[in-house]
């Protein structure tokens, strides 16, 4: 019985991390389209919070989910409001490295997650991992390094935004995987919660920054794409809140290692599939280090 029960948690895992690759495959084209025409990559930020927000209410009530679980009121401001805060800045951070960089190129960068997640377990959890763990750390770090060296689209804000953005949802990761063990919330109640808060930290920063820049952008009003930017914006709210819930699924029944590993492997797919619609320009070692460079270490690990 006890392996039966291991098999159908195996088959749920993949499962949900095939689901999860095709719909993050699909909004990382969407994404990039829309900050081609539309640079306002905190816009894009609080549509997608906004979505996750406003959708949450009515999934919960078809879903069951329960909604209420008694949380202290210094545990949710030590714990759950900087969850929210790291989910907005990795947010805005993945948007910006996008803008400025290949969809191929920002999931390579992304691709250190294992790195990020190994480093800061061990030192906020005080975890230790296997010599063949650590060992497995060493491809990302020559394969990032050099799809930097080649990558023809290098751009050093895109490179500094896809590392904070990757070392921030390692932190959110970690202590997501923490708050639901600790408060048995619903997972699904945990990301509503955490896109409510982290829209309220968003929403004066979006006022300051972006609103009023775009009030004034007259070209942007001047398109005749205008539905387009609108449907994309949309499609691209729904996509990202459709990975978040299987993204906090796959959390739920993984340890955090384990998530970034499954992590890197969605890099093989979103980079595939954005080469393929996008043509981004890669050169032959950068390729190498895109697919092959993943396939093997996620293979490793």
């Amino acid at each position: 019985m006890a392996s039966d029960s291991q098999t159908r948690e195996i088959l749920h895992v993949v499962l949900l991390c095939i689901i999860w690759y095709c719909v993050s495959s699909g909004n990382g084209v969407i994404l990039k389209t829309i900050l081609n025409d539309f640079p306002y990559p905190t816009t894009v930020t609080m549509v997608q919070l906004l979505t996750a927000t406003v959708l949450s209410g009515p999934l919960f009530s078809v879903l069951g989910v329960r909604t209420n679980v008694e949380i202290s009121r210094s545990y949710y401001w030590k714990l759950i409001v900087p969850l929210a805060f790291g989910k907005f800045f990795s947010s805005v951070s993945t948007h910006v490295s996008i803008w400025k960089v290949p969809v191929s190129y920002a999931h390579t960068v992304k691709a250190t997650m294992p790195l990020f997640t190994v480093i800061l377990s061990r030192i906020i959890l005080g975890e230790k991992q296997t010599l063949k763990v650590y060992f497995s750390l060493i491809p990302i770090v020559i394969g990032v390094v050099i799809a930097t060296a080649s990558e023809i689209s290098f751009n050093v804000v895109g490179l500094i935004s896809a590392l904070l953005a990757t070392m921030g949802f390692s932190l959110q990761h970690i202590f997501s995987k923490k708050v639901l063990n600790e408060t048995k919330i619903h997972h699904l109640r945990l990301l509503y919660v955490l896109a409510r808060l982290a829209l309220l930290f968003f929403l004066p920063v979006w006022v300051m920054y972006d609103l009023t820049t775009i009030i004034y952008d007259e070209n942007l009003f001047q398109q005749k794409n205008q539905g387009r930017i609108y449907f994309l914006l949309f499609a691209d709210g729904l996509c990202n809140y459709a990975q978040n819930i299987v993204a906090f699924s796959i959390i739920s029944l993984v340890s955090p290692l384990t998530y970034s590993v499954c992590n890197t492997a969605k890099r093989i797919s979103v980079i595939a599939v954005s080469l393929i619609l996008l043509g981004n320009p890669v050169t032959a070692v950068n390729f190498f280090w895109h697919d092959v460079g993943h396939i093997w270490r996620s293979c490793v690990q």
